[in-house]
């Protein structure tokens, strides 16, 4: 049975448990909800909650061993010269066998050691999948009868369920904290270990980006040019020009959405706004590719500019109509969330329709407009596939929006593509491009953090 299947059949348990819970809690005061210390239905979280945790830590738990066992198994039984290869090779063998078991094409043809060893496989795994069964069973029967044993009319469900509520709800922020630890340190090692090739201020204050391995003396730099400033300030330049068409035209199209459009036309108006966050960015690089950049070229020769085929302006264009909904969605929902009182206040004073939006709507709203423009600003850098096939590949430092540049998470897919070994310069220099793209996120939130709550202790 696979994890989701399992989960959906843990849930379905927990629902009749709780069910249950609820029932059996009303028929031992007969009916008489007063006699209760708590509600009849914390009586049957409390029952549904032991019936399905246990049972799915231990799923979790054994899905994540069972398969390195097995494997370890089936390692154990293969012949003696098979186990005495190369690491890499035997690593190379055992992920044949376990294509061939799972009727997958083997990178080498098989012979009869390896079909008896994806027998072997085969046999191990259903013999988890049966064991895992049992234990699953017993653990989700065992839990349920424990829960009911100990249900009383003076037992106090409701503390027991909330306290183990919130220790879920710190393990779930817990997770996401550790998450983000992990990530950061993961990029952090590698980007270390970059930096003892190159140092970090040829990193970050060259002026040239060659990411490739010179092979000769006369070509630039015998190791490779890793200089950031050309890829970071294209990034800037692309997420400028996207930003001075998103922010202007969400925010003015968020104002007439809350205060000047009809019903009507807002239950229109914004759910066609916001499909454009649902349109996939390939198709969004196909339109800068086919329609805008051939337009800004055919506009460009027509006033005497030489105008790239493949431009930051094309790529900041279409970037910009694509993070228009991350403006405007969220800002209609804070100027909405300004209270009514303010407005009454400010005509009630004389101000003007004007006067009032932008001297006390737009003020009080501006920390949810902030955090939506911090939005589109991270959604903008972080963006890879408009990028590559509008504004090419090519790291210039320039301030020209009419020439072609790249971005920082353009050449980090471009450098993890392929089969790539883990120890050249070319390879970890993805990872110090991950980090500098990490801290320019980070000093935007702190930017960000910072107006919020500046403008936050005016208004409140």
């Amino acid at each position: 049975m696979s994890l989701s299947a399992s989960i959906l059949v843990l849930l379905l348990l927990s629902i009749a448990a709780y069910w249950y819970g609820q029932r059996y809690s009303l028929h031992l005061v007969s009916g008489d909800r007063r006699r209760l210390h708590s509600m009849p239905r914390y009586y049957g979280y409390y029952v549904a909650l032991w019936t399905a945790l246990p049972a799915l830590l231990m799923l979790m738990l054994w899905l994540f061993l069972d398969q390195g066992v097995i494997i370890q198994l089936v390692s154990a039984a293969l012949p003696e010269t098979v186990r005495q290869l190369p690491p890499d090779e035997l690593g190379l063998y055992l992920n044949d066998v376990i294509n061939l078991a799972r009727g997958n094409i083997t990178s080498t043809a098989d012979d009869a050691g390896m079909r008896a060893a994806a027998d072997h496989y085969r046999h191990l795994l259903f013999i988890s999948h049966v064991v895992l069964f049992l234990v699953v069973a017993g653990m989700v029967i065992g839990g349920g009868l424990i829960a009911l044993r100990r249900i009383r009319p003076d037992f106090r469900s409701r503390p027991r369920v909330e306290r183990l509520v919130k220790w879920l709800l710190i393990i779930a922020s817990s997770i996401a904290i550790l998450t983000t630890v992990g990530i950061l340190l993961s990029v952090l090692f590698e980007a270390i270990r970059f930096f003892r090739i190159i140092p970090i201020t040829d990193f970050l204050f060259g002026l040239q980006w060659s990411p490739q391995m010179a092979i000769r003396e006369d070509q630039v730099g015998a190791s490779g040019a890793f200089g950031v400033i050309p890829l970071f300030a294209g990034t800037l330049l692309i997420a400028l020009v996207a930003m001075l068409v998103a922010v202007p035209v969400g925010l003015l199209s968020a104002i007439y959405l809350a205060e000047f459009a009809g019903s009507r036309m807002r239950a229109w108006a914004k759910p066609l706004l916001e499909i454009l966050a649902g349109i996939p960015t390939v198709v969004y690089g196909f339109f800068a590719v086919l329609v805008v950049a051939p337009a800004l070229r055919g506009a460009g020769e027509g006033i005497g500019l030489q105008v790239s085929s493949e431009s930051a302006l094309a790529a900041g264009l279409v970037m910009g109509i694509m993070i228009i909904p991350f403006v405007s969605s969220l800002s209609d929902d804070v100027i909405n969330a300004v209270p009514q009182a303010l407005r009454d206040g400010s005509y009630a004073l004389g101000a003007t329709r004007a006067e009032t939006i932008s001297r006390v709507i737009i003020p009080a709203a501006l920390p949810g407009i902030v955090g939506g423009v911090l939005l589109a600003v991270s959604r903008a850098i972080g963006e890879t596939m408009i990028v590559v096939m509008a504004a090419g590949l090519t790291a210039r430092l320039t301030a020209n929006p009419l020439d072609s540049v790249t971005t920082i998470t353009v050449q980090i897919v471009t450098l993890l593509v392929g089969d790539q070994e883990f120890d050249s310069p070319k390879t970890l220099a993805a990872f110090a491009l991950g980090l500098v793209l990490f801290l320019a996120t980070l000093v935007l939130n702190v930017l960000a953090l910072h107006v919020v709550r500046k403008y936050r202790e005016e208004y409140e």
